[in-house]
């Protein structure tokens, strides 16, 4: 009879993304997935970057009303993005 190796591709996947240390890019890249879902179609088109660096998020707004505004939200925008991936991953949100 034959061992079985069987394993559930979401541990696999979670095994290879810590081996080649890749979590930061892909929480980068599901930030910027989560950004429109939870901010909207508006505020997506007026964000011009997004980046995550040292768990801060940097977004760099282009209009100056709108980023006045949002600066204000600032801990609301943390906590339903860290909501959204799962995990306390982003201490800060930087607007530019």
């Amino acid at each position: 009879m034959r061992a079985s190796n069987e394993q559930n591709i979401k541990t696999i996947l979670k095994d290879l993304v810590e081996t080649y240390r890749l979590k930061s890019k892909v929480n980068q890249t599901r930030v910027e997935m989560i950004w429109e879902k939870t901010m909207g179609k508006m505020i997506a088109n007026y964000t011009k970057e997004l980046k995550v660096r040292n768990n801060k998020l940097y977004v760099m707004i282009e209009s100056a009303p709108l980023r006045q505004e949002l600066s204000y939200g600032r801990g609301q925008i943390l906590e339903n993005i860290n909501k959204e991936l799962g995990e306390d991953y982003l201490n800060e949100v930087i607007i530019r």
